[in-house]
């Protein structure tokens, strides 16, 4: 499908909201940074830090940088884009899918969004940027689909698996999915190494407060059960957090929270590279008596360890796929290449399909 089928009105949803950008008009405007007599003031102002600063113990160049930064995105009209903007611009049907990149995931969010785009459900999703430079990317290429809820981390070794960055990164996505439940909205998360071949919205079942994938590569028979399953030897069961459906209840918002709490308990070591799964685990185990919990099927949701490596069982299960999740294998360019050696590495061929174009 050409992506010119999907492209909103020129109208975007700033222009529903009381936010405008900065005027010229306005005297408060920030003071340009490309006048003479500011660029000679600035370089006054080294040549001193220069020479007062390892005095005091501090990088004048750090000071720099984080003014240039703190001036660069305070003037992208993005800047002052809400969550509750951007939720009331994509949600449809009182339902949002949502995704978490930086910008080193930037390629793999295209690549999904080529699979939803097939599925026509690409409207209703809403981009959760970490970073000033994904924002601004995805906003500039589909406004309105991205919105950056602060603060923001440090990007540096965020999309390295078993990283202390990579474990900030993931420790934020519980508190970013209550804040969507809280302003009312169903939401569907997904990790952006996955790839739909059906839509999981027509999968859901029932009335569940919470919907989840099973991670073990153990086959389960297509009418397993749908409950939580038993834990498993570290005492825990072993669901995945990369695909997840929540109804704004209040069984939902418990899990969450619950979450929240076991990653308080469960910090980063460089022992210990933990992640935000255990915790997420334990949250379900420990309200399963209070919430509603449903176990998506197996064939349709089935692990990467499993699909990418049981050709028998992907044959006997032909049809009913629905997403599958390129997890099980560390490491973007690996990532790629079992795409590819898949036909799922949609962006060689079909960028156009995709909202974001080719990047």
């Amino acid at each position: 499908m050409s992506h010119i089928l999907h492209q909103r009105p020129l109208q975007t949803p700033l222009s529903h909201s009381s936010f405008s950008p900065p005027s010229s008009t306005n005297p408060k405007r920030p003071i340009s940074l490309s006048t003479p007599t500011t660029l000679l003031a600035l370089l006054l102002l080294i040549l001193f830090m220069g020479l007062l600063c390892p005095w005091l113990g501090l990088m004048p160049q750090n000071i720099i940088f984080s003014v240039s930064n703190s001036y660069s995105y305070s003037s992208s009209k993005w800047g002052h884009y809400t969550l509750d903007q951007a939720l009331n611009f994509v949600a449809k049907n009182g339902t949002v899918i949502v995704c978490i990149v930086s910008q080193p995931y930037l390629p793999f969010l295209n690549n999904w969004l080529i699979s939803v785009t097939r599925e026509k459900r690409q409207d209703m999703v809403l981009v959760i940027a970490e970073d000033y430079a994904s924002l601004d990317k995805v906003n500039e290429r589909w406004p309105g689909h991205a919105v950056l809820i602060p603060p923001v981390l440090d990007a540096e070794n965020a999309h390295k698996f078993g990283s202390k960055g990579f474990f900030n990164f993931t420790a934020r996505r519980p508190s970013h999915l209550l804040k969507i439940l809280e302003h009312g909205y169903n939401v569907m998360y997904n990790d952006v190494d996955m790839v739909w071949l059906a839509d999981p919205l027509a999968k859901l079942e029932g009335n569940h407060d919470v919907y989840f994938t099973d991670d073990m590569t153990a086959i389960k028979p297509l009418n397993h059960s749908h409950d939580l399953p038993p834990p498993g030897k570290k005492g825990r069961p072993y669901i995945c957090s990369c695909m997840i459906f929540l109804r704004p209840t209040d069984g939902a918002k418990l899990v969450l929270k619950k979450w929240l709490e076991e990653l308080q308990l469960q910090p980063w070591s460089r022992a210990k590279k933990s992640n935000d799964q255990p915790a997420f685990n334990w949250a379900l185990m420990k309200t399963a008596k209070e919430v509603d919990l449903y176990l998506l099927p197996q064939a349709a949701f089935p692990t990467g360890g499993l699909y990418f490596k049981n050709k028998t069982w992907v044959k006997e299960t032909k049809g009913k796929h629905v997403i599958i999740h390129n997890n099980y294998i560390v490491g973007f360019e690996k990532k790629i290449k079992r795409f590819r050696d898949y036909g799922l590495w949609l962006v060689d061929d079909h960028a156009e399909e995709s909202p974001l174009g080719r990047l």
